[in-house]
């Protein structure tokens, strides 16, 4: 309240500062006060009145903070001690400050004010406003009222908009990896074992779609709150079958309590920072990148066996294949839907909103044998306004679709027996089977088996698998002959760089492109492709995009080159022709190979030998050669 005193602050308000000033920091603000250096932005309340012009705006009165977002704009935050008082602390940090100090500085506009209430325990509540033309408005993201701070970038965005609302919000790779970071080592210190960490993940996912749960509350109340809550999403989006997947059970010993809730609310808190809301209604599939993040880096998730696609290649596959938006699409090991999400936002993209809404409801289709799996795969397309997708818990080789019609549309249903002639459906299968262990017997090339075989003649399959399957002499050998190219056309191959599941696994991929159904005529040109380089450098044992780093870094990014000619050439396979050396080319399969290898780089020309390049050469040659017979000669005269 305003006084004209010194505020005295509850003791409890206390543990709100740390709070505030590591979620400042972590959105990449500066906590340093401005005076004291030229690139600080942040004023804590014993620093505010250091400023002149706020001190003669705000007399003695001092808010939690005040973020200096620009030379002239400010954002004011006050905290207070329960999560009650949260629209107090807010009304607070408008009318006796923001509002008095756009009012008397003459410097600065307060055009931004937070409210957060709440304490350690049952975590924070953020409320975020901005003042425009006709009164404060809450500031919202991709549509969504936001739960977290905003990041500096965002707040600049902010003070360009007239009503509070910012589009297009992609949160940094950075914030994703601290965050799946922080997630996956508090869940192991509240005694959640890695195995049941997707679990858990889903479930306060799906809590949160709406307001959070009542975190002050006993752990079996919160529990059976996050299960209801959880259960009536999937029932709404008619998945109520996966709710038992996801149902979870306090710890049987009650000496474990306390750190199994702890763990819930600091994911829960850590979730709401992360303005999650916001990022799933964006375009990108950013719920995604989330998960690649949570289960490849987090602490342990290595150990849960899950190698996720990543999605830059997810959305180049769809775009190689053209998906559009009257295709039905397959993936028979969708994991968390990756590929089936690059599908959708593509079909989003390039088709009218009647025709995606068709698309979603008819086209999307996936099989995956790990439930908790595949229930992240659902709470993705739940998010993405597409609830009543075709994701189903089972076995690729096991579950079969067929054609069918509903209300006059083209469509396909799950069933127990392969399907007839005549009877198959799918137009696109996108896929990255599960990379064989050396003691099984089943084979990366068995789950491409399993999604041609659903596909009618002519259509399209995009699948990564392992280099060895390309060029192995024993099985591989026999099903390149005898199956991919006796029963079907190989349009291309492009292997992707060595490092692309780095740390989850060290295997090289390439991914190869198959129409179904025509075996493959022995003259028929290849697009045979290299991309030694995708914009990704590996860093600290992780893998990130190099153009997203702080400070950005530059890294070649050779699909964006590849894409265009390859799209190109299979829309014209019998015409398209190019031949860049060490890159990409159009030439026929060598049937006289007795191994019949389908590498690229078994058919790409070696790059032209540059006379200056090879005089230095022999030149570094001579030097080294010279050097060698004058220390052996030494040597030798020496005994």
């Amino acid at each position: 309240m305003s006084t004209g005193r010194a505020r005295r602050h509850n003791e409890t308000e206390v543990e709100a500062y740390d709070f505030i000033r590591s979620q400042l920091t972590d959105s990449g603000w500066r906590v340093n006060r401005p005076r004291d250096n030229s690139n600080g932005q942040v004023w804590t309340q014993n620093q505010c009145l250091s400023d002149p012009a706020i001190q003669h705006a705000l007399g003695q009165m001092r808010p939690e903070n005040i973020i200096k977002v620009s030379e002239g704009h400010l954002w004011i935050i006050e905290a207070k001690a329960g999560k009650r008082q949260i629209e107090q602390a807010l009304a607070e940090a408008k009318r006796d400050y923001a509002e008095k100090i756009s009012a008397d500085s003459g410097i600065y506009k307060a055009s931004i004010a937070s409210g957060i209430a709440g304490n350690e325990e049952s975590g924070y509540l953020v409320r975020t406003e901005y003042r425009t033309h006709t009164g404060w408005k809450p500031v919202k993201i991709n549509g969504k009222e936001i739960t977290g701070f905003l990041t500096p970038p965002d707040a600049q965005r902010l003070l360009q908009t007239t009503d509070g609302e910012i589009q297009d919000f992609i949160p940094s790779q950075q914030v994703f990896l601290r965050a799946a970071e922080h997630i996956n080592a508090t869940l192991h210190n509240g005694g959640i074992n890695k195995n049941e960490r997707a679990k858990v993940m889903a479930a306060l996912l799906l809590a949160i779609t709406d307001d959070p749960p009542n975190l002050d509350s006993t752990l079996a109340v919160l529990i059976k709150d996050i299960n209801t809550r959880s259960e009536s999403v999937l029932e709404q989006n008619q998945k109520g079958e996966f709710a038992k997947f996801i149902h979870l059970i306090p710890p049987t010993s009650s000496k474990n309590h306390v750190k199994y809730k702890g763990a819930l609310v600091r994911t829960i808190q850590e979730l709401r920072n992360l303005n999650i809301r916001s990022a799933m209604n964006s375009d990108t599939d950013v719920l995604g990148q989330f998960y690649e993040k949570f289960l490849k880096y987090g602490n342990g998730a290595k150990e849960i066996g899950i190698v996720l696609t990543p999605r830059h290649i997810a959305r180049f596959a769809a775009e190689s294949l053209s998906v559009s938006a009257t295709d039905i699409v397959y993936d028979p090991a969708c994991g968390t839907g990756g590929f089936l999400v690059a599908a959708f936002d593509r079909v989003r993209r390039q088709f009218s909103e009647s025709e995606l809404n068709r698309f979603k409801r008819n086209n999307i289709f996936g099989v995956e044998q790990e439930p908790y799996i595949a229930i992240l795969a659902i709470v993705n397309m739940i998010f993405r306004g597409d609830g009543r997708h075709h994701i189903e818990e089972g076995n690729a080789h096991t579950t079969y679709l067929r054609r069918c019609s509903r209300r006059g549309v083209a469509t396909a249903e799950y069933v127990d027996e392969p399907p007839g002639v005549g009877e198959t459906a799918v137009t696109r299968v996108l896929m990255n089977p599960p990379f064989a262990l050396t003691t099984s017997k089943e084979k990366e090339f068995d789950f491409v088996n399993a999604g041609l075989a659903q596909m009618i003649e002519g259509g399209l399959l995009f699948s990564l698998l392992p280099l060895d399957n390309l060029f192995g002499t024993r099985d591989e050998l026999t099903w390149r002959s005898q199956t991919l190219l006796a029963e079907n056309t190989l349009r291309a191959v492009i292997t992707f760089p060595q490092d692309l599941f780095t740390p989850a696994a060290q295997k090289q991929v390439a991914g190869i492109i198959v129409e179904r159904g025509h075996p493959h005529p022995r003259r028929q040109p290849v697009f045979w492709a290299r991309a030694a380089h995708d914009g990704f450098i590996v860093t600290k044992c992780k893998r990130l995009e190099a153009a997203g780093l702080t400070p950005p870094r530059v890294e070649p990014d050779d699909l964006s080159e590849i894409l265009p000619h390859l799209k190109s050439f299979l829309a014209d396979p019998d015409r398209y022709r190019i031949n860049e050396p060490m890159r990409m080319t159009t030439k026929p399969i060598d049937f006289s190979d007795p191994i019949l290898e389908l590498m690229p780089e078994a058919y790409l020309d070696s790059a032209p030998v540059q006379e200056s390049l090879l005089r230095e050469n022999i030149d570094v040659m001579g030097r080294e050669m010279a050097s060698f017979l004058i220390r052996f000669s030494r040597e030798r005269d020496a005994g």
